[in-house]
């Protein structure tokens, strides 16, 4: 029998994702992005880095954001010069996203302050690098590959 006194795994799951999300909007909010722009502006950066310029719709897949919901932060970062959209020399229904110099610039900076604030917060882990954080997040993972029931 489970103890329903306490808080489930999804509530906590919830609030720690709510308070990383708050954590990391703050850290953003001087550079001036918000935590969904820099959900895509740091995976265009690690997949920039890799080579690899996706669609939106490839880095919805990735972000796990809905694709209507990157086309329009694409189109916010592309109007603040951070992105460029172009049509895909192969299918003509599909729009390719890369940075620009001051979007590959911002988001390394993002990326290293996104960083820090992961390592403190997963400090009693012993931070980004502790052995209970690769654990945490295979954990992690695992959870995330259970398809969900339509």
């Amino acid at each position: 029998m489970s103890d329903t006194t306490g808080p489930t795994p999804g509530f906590l799951v919830w609030r720690l994702s709510m308070r990383w999300r708050v954590a990391v909007d703050r850290a953003l909010a001087p550079l001036g992005l918000t935590h969904a722009q820099y959900s895509l502006l740091g995976s265009l950066h690690g997949m920039h880095s890799a080579g690899q310029r996706p669609s939106q719709r490839q880095l919805a897949d990735h972000t796990g954001l809905e694709p209507l919901y990157v086309s329009k932060l694409a189109r916010t970062l592309e109007a603040a010069g951070l992105v460029a959209r172009t049509p895909d020399p192969t299918d003509t229904r599909a729009v390719r996203l890369s940075l620009t110099p001051a979007g590959v610039e911002l988001s390394g900076r993002a990326v290293t302050v996104v960083r820090d604030v992961f390592d403190g917060l997963l400090a009693p882990l012993g931070g980004l690098d502790g052995a209970a954080t690769g654990d945490f997040a295979r954990t992690l993972s695992t959870l995330l590959d259970v398809p969900i029931k339509e």
